[in-house]
């Protein structure tokens, strides 16, 4: 252990003793340990800030212990069923309104990051920041042409504070797992680490500009999102110009209700864009905390929604894609075996897992919160019973979906407080069928086949070698220079042969394909024979091998 981690977990020690945080963990197996702490530190007995309420408390204190800190307590902030009112009320400024630094500085970063003084650049600069959060705040400003952006700039000190914070994390992970049998299957050190590349990728605001322009691109002409402009031209690593938005914040509910906004529509909408963009972009936003998100209110019957902030942006590859998928639709459909069965498949359960077990386990936790809406579901009693599942199977967690995890934690309790009477299922679930329509169905398998037609087309331009390769073996002196000069020429009789038929199968299935919507399916599937056919090659027959002594 190093000097600079014993020096920060003295200081975490310390804010968590000044700010009385012993309250929260009474009653619980860990009070015998702050109370050990109570006595190495003084200010648990002598002062602190025990006058303030417990949510404020807590606020301060995650303010205090920085950037990575301040992030959990967002994340808490949306999850009012599983918070007491008066702690969620107050980390709820955690989302845009923690502590400012200086605008000084700030603008020297902007006038150091882009080489020129502001009113070189800007028209107009506002002095005092719009937003405030845990690694950067933005200011209003007015280009020469009168289009109004943000400016986003990264705290001087945010990128120090989180390395000393994640070195401190990587040591309790590693002693958790050496200390800790059961925390194997949490595997804490790779989840410290893949929260380490998340963080540092939010630390460079060229990379958000970039995440910000794709996702532009996938929702362009959408009715659902909109996502402001960059200007790439004034952005950099530690500075950002962007497109200003004039919505409202997702979180003024009051001013939503003067507008008559239709909060189901909104609901709803939310969640066609999660999936949306897991099931179809592959690309998602994994930051939608309230503060991220405002409504375009032109026409309340049909909101829209606006987000800020892509520092971080979610995607998974495309077996973990494919699993989760069909485990949102497995469960939708109540097929409880299949998300057994996609588990194990999966290696998120030992593969000796039995399956009816697991299945039985599965369907005792979920069946009783199907057909509710929102409003009627415990998902703290949901969440902790699907824990004690996956502990009784001894279920690994999966460092890479921890992002879409979050995503969908965000997205559910954004529902709730818009439309608690949403009905989740109902909304997800033609999503879903879609998705397995378009993933399973012949159009991807013509996709993929073009995708990979350069491919084969490179593998077939070697055949030529090899048929050269194969004559010169079999003119080499061998006792069986005939055999191996037969078995070479019906080989390539037999690849012309099936040459001939594949692509006589593939012009047929596309003419018809294309010909007539009726005949689609027919010419899909001949072309899929076709597709079979080229990469599962009959062998040839070759003539038999003489005994040795004939």
């Amino acid at each position: 252990m190093t000097f600079a981690i014993i020096q920060r977990l003295w200081n975490m020690e310390r804010i968590f003793m000044r700010f009385h945080l012993d309250v929260f963990f009474k009653d619980t197996s860990v009070e015998r340990i702050t109370q050990v702490l109570a006595w190495i530190h003084p200010l648990r007995t002598f002062g602190g800030d025990k006058h303030k309420p417990r949510g404020v408390r807590l606020r301060e204190a995650l303010i205090e212990l920085g950037p990575i800190y301040i992030k959990f307590g967002q994340v808490l902030s949306t999850r009012r069923d599983l918070l007491p009112a008066d702690i969620a009320d107050a980390l709820v400024e955690l989302q845009d309104r923690v502590p400012p630094f200086d605008s000084t500085v700030a603008r020297s970063v902007i006038e150091q990051a882009l080489g020129s003084p502001l009113n070189a650049v800007f028209k107009s600069f506002e002095n005092q920041p719009l937003a405030a959060a845990s690694i950067a705040q933005v200011y209003g400003a007015v280009l020469s042409d009168d289009r109004e952006v943000v400016i986003k700039v990264l705290r001087p000190d945010a990128e120090l504070k989180i390395r000393d914070d994640i070195a401190v994390l990587k040591y309790v992970a590693k002693l958790l797992t050496r200390f800790v049998p059961e925390s194997q299957c949490l595997r804490p050190l790779e989840v410290v680490e893949e929260y380490e590349k998340t963080i540092h990728d939010e630390l460079d605001l060229l990379r958000e500009a970039a995440n910000a322009a794709q996702l532009k691109r996938n929702f362009e002409n959408s009715s659902l999102l909109y996502v402001p402009e960059v200007h790439f031209e004034l952005s950099r690593r530690n500075v950002m110009v962007m497109e200003r938005i004039r919505g409202i914040p997702i979180s003024d509910l009051n001013t939503l209700r003067q507008k008559n906004v239709n909060f189901r529509k909104l609901a709803e909408n939310g969640v066609e864009i999660f999936f949306t963009q897991m099931l179809t972009h592959n690309f998602f936003h994994a930051d939608m905390h309230p503060g991220n998100i405002f409504v375009l209110a032109d026409d309340p019957e049909n909101p829209k929604y606006a987000a800020i902030d892509f520092g971080i942006v979610g995607t998974l590859n495309q077996r973990d894609l494919e699993y989760i998928a069909g485990n949102f639709l497995a469960f939708f459909e109540r097929d409880y075996r299949r998300i057994a069965e996609l588990h194990i498949d999966s290696g998120w359960v030992p593969a000796e897992t039995r399956v009816d077990e697991m299945e039985s386990a599965i369907r005792t936790v979920c069946e009783p919160i199907f057909n509710k809406p929102l409003s009627e579901i415990s998902y703290g009693t949901l969440l902790l019973r699907l824990f004690e599942t996956a502990r009784r199977f001894k279920m690994t967690v999966q460092p890479q979906l921890i992002l879409l995890q979050k995503t969908l934690l965000n997205i559910e309790g954004l529902g709730r407080e818009l439309y608690p009477q949403l009905d989740l299922w109902a909304t997800a679930q033609p999503l879903l069928k879609q998705w397995r329509r378009r993933y399973y169905g012949p159009r991807r398998l013509i996709r993929e086949f073009r995708r990979h037609a350069p491919t084969v087309m490179s593998a077939l331009s070697l055949l030529p070698d090899t048929v050269y390769r194969r004559l010169r073996e079999a003119h080499q002196p061998q006792n069986t220079t005939e055999l191996a000069l037969a078995r070479t020429l019906l080989e390539i009789q037999a690849r012309q042969e099936r040459s001939t038929r594949i692509l006589a199968c593939l012009l047929v299935g596309i003419v018809l394909y294309l010909s007539n919507e009726d005949w689609a399916w027919l010419g899909a599937s001949i072309a899929l024979v076709a597709i079979v056919m080229a990469f599962k090659a009959p062998k040839p027959r070759y003539p038999a091998v003489p005994h040795p002594e004939t």
